[in-house]
């Protein structure tokens, strides 16, 4: 089983990232921090210093007590995932709200073969697995994001990404999972490189991030989280 690694990242604000992180085996970093919420153009940070924005479109604000309350809901969500997901890394990042959320990636051996989008049958029990996930933690909304690496050019790759994240999107919702939960799926090609190298498995990957949505912040708001 692979370890697994925890990243907090602090609070966004506005236009302006400003975020550190933390690595841990076997721990939670507990607790998000509260955001000041509506017109905050946010983005979430990754290990490699990418970014793309993740987050419930929310109007209003959160208190940091209530931040803290998803923190803390989002802790169970990634011991929940990193449980039930052995060949996958299971990571807490910070979303566009400001918010805690759980980024889990799945990469091309678990997923894909070669210049492929079709799933195999590993890739399917993990991702039965993942469905079972979500559909506990239905008050979460997901984005799903695909990648290759840059062995081809960007009219190859980038349709390549989107097709194994629909891969992936049409699966989960085939094991039950609602269309309302998976907010967003989309393919960036050979973007946000996990590793700098032309040809790269770890770079051919799909990734999950589930966050908080409206009604989570709205329970999160009424202390029922």
């Amino acid at each position: 089983m692979k370890n697994m690694k925890v990243m907090a990242a602090g609070m966004c604000l506005l236009t302006v990232v400003s975020c550190q992180t933390k690595q841990g085996t076997g721990s939670l970093i507990g607790g998000g921090a509260g955001a000041a919420l509506g017109g905050i153009v946010g983005q979430i940070i990754g290990h490699n210093g990418k970014s793309t924005a993740i987050g419930a479109a929310i109007g209003g604000a959160i208190g940091a007590g209530a931040g803290a309350l998803i923190g803390r809901h989002m802790d169970k969500v990634a011991r929940e995932a990193a449980q039930a997901l052995p060949n996958a890394r299971v990571d807490k990042v910070t979303d566009a709200n400001g918010l805690q959320c759980v980024k889990v990636t799945f990469d091309s051996g678990i997923l894909f073969p070669l210049n492929g989008s079709n799933l195999n049958v590993s890739a399917k029990n993990d991702l039965t697995k993942f469905a079972g996930l979500m559909k506990r933690n239905s008050n979460c909304d997901v984005a799903i994001q695909g990648y290759t690496d840059a062995s081809g050019n960007d009219n190859i790759n980038i349709p390549l990404s989107q097709r194994r994240a629909e891969s992936v999107s049409s699966y989960l919702k085939g094991q039950g999972v609602t269309g309302r939960q998976i907010r967003s799926v989309q393919g960036f090609g050979s973007a946000n490189p996990i590793e700098n190298k032309t040809v790269s498995q770890a770079n051919r990957r799909v990734e999950v991030y589930l966050y908080a949505s409206s009604e989570m912040v709205r329970q999160a708001n009424n202390g029922t989280l």
